[in-house]
């Protein structure tokens, strides 16, 4: 850098303040006066550390975080390369993931957040939309209430795949044969913590045995699915379609067009659980300031640790029936799976803090099994010796 002194440049001349940085090369300068100071020779743009470098050596940003050229980061199923300044992303079609967890908290295929209790049984997604009667899933959920604040958990998933209803209940799965329907092939997997259904058709369920679900489209069914996950045809801003295909406004009113039986009384707004026991919000924000503390410091500038936290703080603050532990837990846990598909891996489970004893199932004098917070990739077991496993499924908490 070389100093410029204004006061022997000529009338209308820009010193300092009009300075071009790699952060500030698209602004336009407005000068109400010449400062004297360091600049740049022609050419070079201000590093912001007191040095000088050519614009296609400058830095890239994500989500407040720089990265140097050639850096290459993964974005869902596209990876994007910094150069000169600018992300160069590929533009493949990836699938779609809906995220129901907790007390009944919903991230649609398109990234809609919401949160719906009901007790009720309610159409999470199917591809039985605008009178077409020739789909080939739908999938359920069963909640009960899991609190005295109306908040609600869910107790079963039912998905009904061509002639088969798989219910996942009571951390099992039963398959009841149905009479009608066509056949559609599907395999289902104990991967870590989870059960995975993974049908032939493109679906893909993983369930955590509790409150946790994660429903899997590929993109051939964009367009095609409505239900409480949305219709993922890519704009989240007309999500909340209901049964009959209107565009509605309130969670309630969508939530409620998607009860499964006309029966079943509407559910109704429930207020702020840590306002109702407020002697339980300290002990709420306390353990569920975890998730915006130094342990998920790596994942801040991946995944907005907020609405996670703030869902686990109503979640700890309604579960006052029993299994606040477990309500916590499975929120803490929604966050680090998402940090997860997002590439940063985070180990938060502690002897103190939602502790999995993977040793328990390890015989005497042995260490066969192990807790890994973001999976294996694929695993040699009984069921699958050949250690080959779809790559259509994500890496999952788990040994």
């Amino acid at each position: 850098m070389g100093f410029f002194n204004c006061s022997s440049a000529g009338p209308g001349a820009k010193g300092s303040e009009c300075q071009k940085s790699c952060q500030t090369l698209d602004s336009q300068c407005i000068s109400a006066e010449c400062v004297s100071g360091c600049v740049c020779p022609d050419g070079l743009l201000s590093d912001g550390n007191g040095g000088c470098i050519k614009e296609d050596l400058c830095p890239c940003s994500h989500n407040g975080v720089y990265y140097q050229p050639g850096h290459v980061l993964k974005v869902d199923c596209n990876t994007c390369t910094c150069e000169g300044r600018k992300w160069q992303c590929t533009t493949k079609q990836c699938d779609g993931t809906c995220a129901i967890y907790g007390d009944g908290h919903f991230i649609t295929f398109d990234e809609k957040r919401f949160t719906f209790n009901g007790d009720c049984e309610y159409t999470l997604t199917q591809d039985y939309c605008s009178n077409d009667q020739n789909g080939t899933f739908r999938v359920i959920t069963e909640n009960i209430p899991c609190g005295t604040t109306g908040t609600t958990c869910s107790k079963a998933i039912k998905l009904f795949l061509g002639s088969n209803e798989i219910i996942l209940a009571d951390e099992s799965v039963k398959v009841i044969k149905q009479e009608n329907g066509v056949d559609v092939p599907y395999q289902v997997h104990s991967i870590g913590l989870y059960v995975v259904v993974e049908a032939e058709n493109g679906l893909i369920l993983m369930w955590d045995k509790r409150n946790s679900l994660f429903i899997k489209l590929s993109s051939t069914f964009q367009g095609k699915v409505c239900g409480l996950c949305g219709n993922y045809d890519g704009n989240g801003k007309n999500d909340f379609t209901s049964r009959n295909q209107e565009v509605v406004v309130e969670a309630l009113e969508f939530g409620n067009s998607w009860k499964v039986s006309p029966r079943c009384p509407n559910a109704d707004v429930i207020n702020n659980p840590c306002t109702v026991r407020s002697y339980r919000q300290s002990w709420s924000l306390k353990r569920c300031s975890i998730i915006t503390s130094k342990v998920f410091a790596a994942c801040h500038s991946q995944v907005d640790p907020t609405p996670f936290h703030d869902a686990c703080v109503r979640d700890s603050c309604a579960c006052d029936t029993g299994g606040d532990c477990e309500c916590f837990c499975t929120a803490v846990a929604a966050y680090a799976q998402a940090c997860n598909k997002a590439g940063a891996c985070i180990k938060w489970r502690t002897p103190h803090i939602c502790p999995l004893f993977c040793d328990f199932y390890n015989p005497i004098g042995e260490c066969e099994w192990h807790y890994n917070p973001c999976g294996y990739p694929c695993m040699k077991t009984c069921k699958n010796p050949s250690g080959k496993c779809s790559s259509q499924i994500p890496a999952l908490e788990g040994n």
